[in-house]
């Protein structure tokens, strides 16, 4: 099976093909998209790398979208390309999608339960799993730092954003650092998935956003009446 995969979560994007057989995955071309510029050129690098590859679109059987956390533009614009490519679908059906965490991907390429990731403002993404607990995610700054008492040994990280802040809040928390995750270790992340069928339905596929908006922060700021006028 033809697998590809996209990430526009982080600074700079990414979109993988692959072949999956059996659970044997081999990665047939990886791009990366440079800046913020995910709108202008994503679908265009999905259509080149196929065309490398001597393949189409139709030959895709499932897809592994990186649905965040990371910039609600970036996200946006990932989500988008990943549900008009999968309705347009592979052999005239539908592709099917698994979705992925950017914090999950990030904490299986560096072999870290825990992961963490810049979210600017002063505060992380953060990836939580410790012995005997559920893992979770959440958005940290300081403050909710200095809350959390089961620490983790050992925290993925891939940015100075996030190390510092950390390092600060935590000291005695070894850092693991590893470059940023893109979209082929999006694809190793979403293989066990797609082999087990945990589709997504797309008409309910939506971002792992963890922060609210500024659209919604800043409206509650205003208040009802500002809201009204």
């Amino acid at each position: 099976m033809l697998v590809l995969a996209i990430d526009t979560c982080g600074p700079t994007g990414s979109v993988a093909l692959g072949r999956l057989a059996g659970r044997d995955l081999e990665i047939v071309g990886q791009t990366e998209l440079e800046g913020r510029s995910y709108s202008a050129t994503l679908v265009a690098s999905v259509g080149d790398l196929l065309r490398d590859a001597g393949l189409g679109l139709k030959d895709v059987g499932g897809m592994v979208a990186v649905n965040g956390p990371g910039s609600f533009t970036g996200v946006r614009v990932g989500l988008s390309a990943v549900k008009g490519l999968a309705e347009t679908g592979g052999g005239g059906g539908q592709i099917p999608v698994v979705a992925v965490s950017r914090l999950e991907v990030l904490s299986r390429k560096a072999g870290v339960p825990s992961a963490a990731l810049d979210a600017h403002r002063g505060e992380v993404f953060l990836r939580l799993e410790t012995v005997g607990t559920k893992a979770r995610e959440l958005l940290a700054g300081a403050r909710e730092l200095a809350a959390i008492e089961a620490t983790p040994l050992r925290i993925a990280v891939c940015d100075d954003g996030a190390a510092g802040l950390l390092g600060t809040a935590w000291p005695s928390v070894q850092l693991v650092r590893s470059a940023a995750p893109m979209a082929a270790d999006a694809l190793r992340m979403g293989e066990a998935r797609l082999v087990a069928g945990a589709f997504v339905d797309l008409a309910l596929l939506d971002g792992h956003y963890l922060r609210r908006s500024d659209a919604e922060i800043f409206g509650e700021a205003q208040g009802p009446e500002r809201q009204r006028a």
